[in-house]
C-alpha cells in the first residue's frame, strides 16, 4: 500500500497558481510525485487560543484514531488468514479502496457539518474513535474467555496421549467392569518401546491377566495399550510400569463422567454461536487448525459454522474499519487546517495537495520542496524535530517550511 504526503502552501495571486507551481517542480518535469488537490471546506476559524489548543489535541487524536484503524485492519487480516490474498479488497472506505478515498477525498457534510466549530468536530471524531475501540475492546474479552475454554478442550481432544480426553478413544468393550477383583488399566507407550511392552508387561506385577494385553489408539509417537491385572496389584504395576517407561493413564470408564464431559463441550460450542457476532475473527483461524481425522470430536462441526457466519463478521468489520479511516482521513484534514491558519494567518488562503512520492524520489522530492517554500521559514531545514513549539506539534514529527503530515496506508504487520 502507499505512502502520501498531506502538504500545504499559502497562495499565491490564486491557489490554483500554488497548485500549478508545486505541479511543475514535481511531476511535469521529474515525475517526482503524483499530486491531487486535496479538498478542504471553509471551516469556522475560531481564535487563536483555540487554535493553538486544538492542534495539540488534533495530534494525540491523530494517533489514536490510526490505532484504531490498524486494530480493526488486523482483525481483517486475522478472519482471512486462509485468503490473506483477499485482505485489501475488504478493507474499503466508502466502498472504494483507500487510495481512491484519498486522491478523491470529499469532506462528509453530513457525519461532520462544517457549520460546527473546529472543537465540535473534534469532539465528534474523538467519540466515533473512542466508541470502536471500546467495542473492540469488548468483543476481544469475551472472544478470549470462550477462546480459552475451546482451547482447553482442543488440549483435551487432540494432544499428547500423555494428556489428552481418551473418552472419544475407549469403549465400553474395552474394559472389564463390574468386577470385585479385575480392573483394566490403559497404558501409554512410545512407539520405540512397543516390543518391550509385549515382552515385559506380563510381568510387571505377579497379577496380570496373560495375553490381555490391546492396542486400542496410536497417534504419531505413542500408542494407547489396555492390560487387566487384579485390583490389589494396582499401585507395584503403576511402580514397575513407571521404572520401564510406561505411562499408566489414571482413567476409569465412567459414562457419567463422560456424559458430563460431552456435555460441556456442546455447551460450550452452543455459547460460541450465541457470541459469535460478538467475537473477533481468530476463530476462523483457531477452527480450521482442527484434525480432520477427528470424525468423533463434538466440536467439528464449528468449523462449518465458521465458514457460514463468517460473511457477517467481515461485513461488520468492514463497516467499523471504513468509519475509522474516513474519520482518520478527516482528522489530518483538519489537522492541515489548523495548522496552515496558524502558520499562514488570515484570511484564510492555502492550497492542501496530497503528494504520492516516487520511492527512489523522495530525497529529491523533499529537497525541491525545501526549495519551493524556504521562504516561508529559512530556519525551518536546522530545526531540531524534538523542539515543542505550541501550536506546531514539532515533538512527534519532522518540521519543514510547508505544512505537512504523513499518510501511510501500509496498515497490517504483514505484506499481502
Amino acid at each position: 500500500m502507499a505512502e502520501f504526503w498531506l502538504i500545504s502552501a499559502p497562495g499565491e495571486k490564486t491557489c490554483q497558481q500554488t497548485w500549478d507551481k508545486l505541479m511543475v517542480a514535481t511531476s511535469r518535469t521529474n515525475n517526482l510525485s503524483t499530486n491531487n488537490k486535496f479538498n478542504i471546506p471553509d471551516l469556522k476559524v475560531g481564535t487563536l487560543d483555540v487554535l493553538v489548543g486544538l492542534s495539540d489535541e488534533l495530534a494525540k487524536l491523530d494517533t489514536f484514531v490510526e490505532s484504531v484503524v490498524k486494530k480493526v485492519a488486523q482483525y481483517m487480516a486475522d478472519v482471512l488468514e486462509d485468503s490473506r490474498d483477499k485482505v485489501q479488497e475488504n478493507l474499503l472506505a466508502n466502498g472504494v479502496d483507500l487510495v481512491t478515498y484519498i486522491t478523491r477525498f470529499q469532506w462528509d457534510m453530513a457525519k461532520y457539518p462544517i457549520k460546527q466549530s473546529l472543537k465540535n468536530i473534534s469532539e465528534i471524531i474523538s467519540k466515533q474513535g473512542t466508541q470502536i475501540d471500546n467495542d473492540l475492546k469488548a468483543r476481544a474479552s469475551a472472544y478470549n474467555n470462550l477462546k480459552g475454554n475451546l482451547q482447553n478442550l482442543e488440549r483435551k481432544n487432540a494432544g499428547s496421549l500423555l494428556t489428552r480426553s481418551l473418552a472419544d478413544i475407549v469403549k465400553k468393550e474395552d474394559f472389564v467392569l463390574d468386577s470385585e477383583y479385575l480392573i483394566t488399566m490403559l497404558v501409554v507407550v512410545s512407539k520405540t518401546n512397543y516390543t518391550d511392552w509385549q515382552k515385559t508387561y506380563e510381568t510387571l506385577s505377579e497379577m496380570v491377566v496373560p495375553r490381555s494385553t490391546k492396542l486400542l489408539f496410536e497417534d504419531h509417537d505413542s500408542g494407547l495399550f489396555s492390560v487387566t491385572l487384579f485390583r490389589k496389584a494396582i499401585d507395584d504395576f503403576k511402580h514397575k510400569a513407571r521404572e520401564n517407561k510406561f505411562t499408566v493413564r489414571d482413567f476409569q470408564y465412567n459414562e457419567e463422567e463422560m456424559k458430563a464431559d460431552k456435555e460441556e463441550m456442546t455447551r460450550l460450542s452452543t455459547d460460541k454461536k450465541k457470541q459469535f457476532v460478538r467475537l473477533l475473527l481468530f476463530c476462523i483461524s483457531f477452527f480450521t487448525r482442527k484434525d480432520p481425522a477427528n470424525n468423533k470430536n463434538p466440536c467439528r462441526h464449528t468449523h462449518i459454522t465458521f465458514q457460514r457466519t463468517r460473511g457477517p463478521l467481515v461485513r461488520w468489520l468492514k463497516v467499523n474499519f471504513s468509519e475509522a479511516f474516513i474519520a482518520w482521513i478527516h482528522i489530518k484534514a483538519l489537522r492541515v487546517f489548523v495548522e496552515s491558519v496558524l502558520r499562514y494567518g488570515l484570511p484564510v488562503n492555502f492550497q492542501a495537495m496530497l503528494l504520492q512520492p516516487n520511492k527512489k524520489n523522495m530525497k529529491k522530492l523533499r529537497e525541491v520542496l525545501y526549495d519551493l517554500y524556504n521562504y516561508l521559514d529559512s530556519s525551518a531545514a536546522v530545526i531540531d524535530a524534538a523542539m515543542d513549539i505550541p501550536g506546531l506539534n514539532l515533538s512527534q514529527q519532522e518540521y519543514y517550511p510547508y505544512v505537512y503530515y504523513k499518510i501511510d496506508c501500509n496498515l497490517l504487520d504483514f505484506k499481502v
